[in-house]
C-alpha cells in the first residue's frame, strides 16, 4: 500500500532543526522549491502516525486517503510555524515542526475515521432498510 512513497521516504529523510528551520523560513517567504521539501520530508512521519491510530481493517481501506488528505495540512502548518516561538519566559526555544505537527495530524486522522464510519454505517443502515421494503 505504501511502495508508492517509498523513494520518497528515501530520498527525503530526517534533517536537523536548523536546515529545517532555514526551509520553513525560506518557504514562507515564497519559495515553492523550500515548501514542496519540507512537505516531502514529512510525509514519513504523516504514514507513521496513520499506521499508529489506524486499526489494520481500517488502514487497508482509508490510509492513503487520509496521507492525501494530510497534505493540505502539512502546507497550512508550514505557514503559521511560528519561527520565533519563545517559552513563558520568554526564551527562544526552537520546536521540531512534528512536534508542531502531530496533534492536529492525529485529530485529523480520527475525525476523518469518524466520518468515514459513519457514512458506512449509515448507508448499510439505508441498505437495510430498503432492503425490507423490497421484502415486503
Amino acid at each position: 500500500m505504501w511502495k508508492a512513497y517509498q523513494k520518497i521516504l528515501k530520498e527525503y529523510q530526517k534533517i536537523s532543526l536548523a536546515e529545517e528551520r532555514r526551509l520553513i523560513a525560506k518557504a514562507q517567504k515564497g519559495s515553492e522549491k523550500c515548501l514542496e521539501e519540507i512537505v516531502l520530508r514529512h510525509i514519513g512521519f504523516v504514514i507513521f502516525r496513520i499506521r499508529r491510530k489506524v486499526f489494520p481493517e481500517h488502514l487497508k481501506r482509508f490510509g492513503e486517503d487520509l496521507l492525501s488528505d494530510s497534505l493540505p495540512i502539512l502546507y497550512q502548518k508550514i505557514q503559521s510555524y511560528d519561527l520565533e516561538y519563545r517559552d513563558r519566559r520568554g526564551r527562544a526555544k526552537p520546536v521540531k515542526f512534528v512536534s508542531y505537527i502531530w496533534k492536529r495530524i492525529d485529530g485529523h486522522i480520527i475525525d476523518s475515521l469518524k466520518k468515514e464510519l459513519a457514512k458506512d454505517k449509515k448507508a448499510k443502515f439505508e441498505e437495510a432498510l430498503y432492503a425490507d421494503d423490497r421484502d415486503e
